[in-house]
């Protein structure tokens, strides 16, 4: 292999794959094709690596290799590995080869590949769908495939994973592209990697962390949060209720290295998968971006929830932001445990239901801080969006109110946070939980620390403009200076009529 492969080696490889697809089937849908060929492909690299450092170490032994290999990440049926498919290519039933490959491969490595209740990765995509397009066009779409990805830069081993997370990281960059082109449907399964970023690094998770995401989508979130722990010294848990992007998750873990994380296919809200007996199971951190107001969410079950979750109240049954908050609420530590969630506005000052949920977890203490973004930051959505910090260690009274909305770079389709940004609200953040910041003014027209006597007196609503002052008075109007102005356009608007009227005179009108 190439040891001089780079990133961007790797990224313009698999992007170009994607010409195959384009304009046949949906960003949204052939991002599934795309991805899981790249997870096959670098699953059969590393075992055809790791045959031949066998082969090498036993010096021929086929059968002393073959039994190490039982024990190495990944178990890899001949007719699934890649170099079968590709010399496979030409066949008139590829598609099938490459669905038949994938299933044996599941098989397989049950352990890693499949949720509990045996459902595989792979079974919500197939290569021999007419999706793909009439068999001949389909077949020629595969043998392409299997081509771009045959590239010699394509060529992995499992010292690129342990090295840089080169592999990993292209797969992020994939999934990162395919939102920007699936519209809508992108907030269902990626988090921007700025939102992801900031909101690790709000709730950073000490070494020994148990680190959930309750909608995990493809897994970004989760894996910014604990490469934030700063070792290798965490627990990964997440759920995700879409069974495509649960499987895409479950092979972002895998291609990042993270065998051992746990991530469950289902209704967090109606179904929890995460537990121990028969409780819900305890974290040091719970991150998340739900999905904004979702309607439909499971009001009716919710008040016989067997897990009490939402002792606090019930939301409304068309806005479950409040019931992804209580959720990640109780399934943090009781003394230590610290939430980060993004929301959008009106979880903060919304009344009725909400309103009552919103005082209680006031009155209890545990809302930390409230911090405003910036618009069109998110996928398939441009309104803006908040943070909630929650904490169940929380070591103040006060309350911590950021507007960072004016400040970020301007995207052409998408606004991002830069770094400047992420270490400002960081910053400012550390600075209040350090007790540096008291209450007041924290910095003018970007951040306030409240106490617990102004919440009440503003009804327990929590929008940031009631505490943030970002009001910017208007520049003084000279009279004088104006009626001077007025009066000499006025004298050179009289020159010009002249002029005019003269021009006019002239040519005989």
């Amino acid at each position: 292999m190439n040891s001089k492969i780079s990133q961007e080696d790797i990224n313009s490889v698999v992007w170009k794959a994607c010409d195959t697809f384009r304009g046949v089937i949906d960003p949204s849908q052939y991002k599934d094709y795309i991805l899981t060929m790249l997870f096959l492909k670098y699953v059969s690299d590393v075992h055809k690596s790791k045959k031949s450092e066998y082969m090498t170490r036993y010096k021929g032994d086929e059968e002393r290799a073959d039994r190490a290999m039982r024990h190495e990440r990944f178990i890899v049926p001949e007719n699934s590995t890649f170099d079968y498919l590709f010399e496979h290519r030409n066949e008139t039933n590829i598609g099938e080869l490459i669905d038949i490959a994938l299933a044996d491969l599941e098989i397989a490595n049950r352990s890693k590949l499949s949720s509990e209740d045996g459902s595989g990765i792979f079974r919500n995509i197939s290569f021999n769908s007419s999706n793909l397009g009439e068999e001949k066009e389909k077949n020629n779409r595969l043998k392409q495939l299997l081509i771009d990805f045959s590239d010699e830069r394509l060529q992995f081993d499992e010292s690129l994973l342990n090295d840089n997370d080169i592999i990993g990281d292209a797969y992020m960059f994939l999934i990162e592209h395919f939102a920007s082109d699936a519209g809508k449907k992108a907030g269902e399964f990626f988090t921007p990697k700025e939102v992801s970023t900031l909101l690790a690094k709000l709730t950073k998770s000490k070494p020994g962390a148990r680190i959930c995401d309750p909608t995990c989508g493809s897994g970004s979130l989760l894996i910014k949060a604990g490469r934030e722990v700063g070792s290798n010294d965490f627990a990964l848990y997440g759920q995700e209720l879409n069974g495509s992007t649960w499987a895409l998750a479950m092979m972002n873990m895998l291609l990042h290295g993270f065998d051992s994380a746990t991530i469950r296919w289902g209704d967090t809200l109606r179904n929890p998968k995460l537990k121990e007996g028969d409780a819900l199971m305890k974290f040091d951190t719970v991150v998340a971006n739900p999905p904004f107001s979702l309607d439909k969410w499971g009001a009716d079950e919710a008040e016989n929830d067997r897990y009490k979750r939402f002792w606090r109240g019930v939301p409304p049954k068309s806005k479950g932001d409040w019931a992804f908050i209580s959720h990640m609420i109780e399934v943090a530590y009781e003394g230590r445990g610290k939430v980060g969630v993004v929301v959008p506005h009106g979880v903060l000052f919304r009344g009725a239901s909400e309103g009552r949920i919103r005082r209680q977890t006031i009155d209890e203490n545990l809302v930390e801080a409230v911090i405003g973004l910036p618009a069109n930051l998110f996928f398939g959505t441009g309104i803006p969006a908040a943070i909630l910090i929650l904490n169940k260690g929380k070591k103040t009274d006060n309350v911590l109110f950021v507007d960072a909305s004016r400040e970020f770079e301007n995207g052409k389709n998408q606004n991002r946070l830069r770094d400047c940004d992420i270490e400002h609200i960081v910053s400012t953040y550390d600075r209040f939980v350090t007790g540096e910041l008291k209450a007041g003014v924290a910095e003018e027209k970007y951040a306030y620390v409240a106490s617990p006597e102004e919440i009440a007196e503003n009804d327990y609503n929590l929008n940031i403009p009631r505490y943030v002052d970002t009001f910017e008075e208007e520049a003084e109007i000279d009279i004088a200076a104006v009626e001077t102005e007025l009066a000499q356009l006025e004298t050179e608007l009289a020159e010009v009529q002249a002029k005019m009227k003269k021009y006019l005179a002239d040519l005989g009108y």
